[in-house]
């Protein structure tokens, strides 16, 4: 039993972590360690909900999660099983293998899912974009509406519209056009795809759904780092506010677009310059650090 309450305690924990992260404001300062504690909460959360029946199950044994597992699978192979291990005690493990089942569906359906859509929308680039020497490395979509986006992958694609072309001046493009190639060379979609997986396995729980939100605006807050370290804050924050007026951006789902997560707040984060909090920062990683730890020395004991 004291297993299961180490698990049910990583879930209590996780969600206190949650709720601190969604409602902090050093996130903003220092967005890379923020979203490293939200991977380690996410990772944490899904080992917990793994391990919390089992351990429930597997409380006969008196062993940590692991190597009750190994002993059930011997005990099975032998046809014979300790006392007070019954039947409803095999359904919660089956339960805790079920939880990672769907985890695991989840995430694998969403990475077919993503690279289809963006393998259909690389394709569609191919046919109506076209190179312009003013965007070197960039394609451009003849369309009014403001857009500027990263198409993820192994051969990523960073796509302007010419409605941004005569939006920005050309600090301003290229602030943009640094932001977008920090999402590829960062690869952004994959931080966000294991939370885009739990919000589809878990879509009752409102902080799942809040954490996935928050990552996004964390990496697009990231990316406006990578951006201002060549070229200062001031042509990326008017970017960012020329997107905001234009109203109407066109940005693929399975694409990071420069107009997404809340503009007023990058706006506000770029011209109130602070320096990273270190102190706070290094202690969220040893919480997050802490979060982790402890199902994974359950399943591997």
């Amino acid at each position: 039993m004291a297993y299961a309450v180490h698990f049910a305690a990583t879930i209590l924990a996780c969600w206190l972590t949650a709720l601190v992260l969604a409602t902090s404001t050093w996130t903003w300062r220092a967005p890379r360690v923020a979203i490293v504690c939200w991977q380690a909460v996410g990772l944490a959360l899904g080992l917990s909900a793994m391990g919390l029946p089992m351990a429930l199950g597997l409380t006969a044994y008196d062993l940590p999660t692991g190597s009750a597992l190994l002993a059930l699978v011997n005990d099975l192979a032998h046809g014979s099983l300790p006392a007070g291990l019954g039947a409803a005690h095999l359904g919660l493990v089956g339960v805790g293998f079920g939880i990672g089942a769907v985890l695991l569906t989840t995430t694998v359906r969403s990475i077919h899912g993503t690279v289809r859509a963006q393998r259909r929308h690389r394709d569609l680039l191919t046919l109506v974009a076209r190179r312009d020497p003013t965007v070197p490395g960039a394609l451009v979509l003849d369309h009014p509406s403001a857009a500027a986006y990263c198409l993820p992958g192994v051969k990523p694609r960073v796509v302007v519209s010419a409605g941004t072309l005569s939006l920005l001046d050309r600090a301003e493009l290229a602030a943009v056009l640094t932001h977008e190639r920090a999402h590829a060379q960062e690869r952004h979609d994959l931080v966000l795809l294991p939370f885009t997986a739990l919000r589809r396995a878990l879509p009752w729980l409102r902080w799942v759904r809040a954490a996935q939100e928050r990552v996004a605006l964390l990496v697009e807050m990231r990316a406006d780092d990578k951006a201002r370290e060549l070229h200062a804050e001031e042509p990326l924050a008017g970017a960012l506010r020329r997107f905001a007026a234009a109203g109407h951006r066109i940005t693929p789902a399975c694409a990071l677009g420069m107009g997404d997560g809340d503009l007023d707040v990058r706006v506000q984060r770029l011209l109130v310059p602070d320096r990273p909090p270190r102190l706070i920062g290094g202690a969220a990683l040893t919480v997050a650090t802490m979060l982790v730890a402890l199902p994974i020395s359950l399943f591997l004991s």
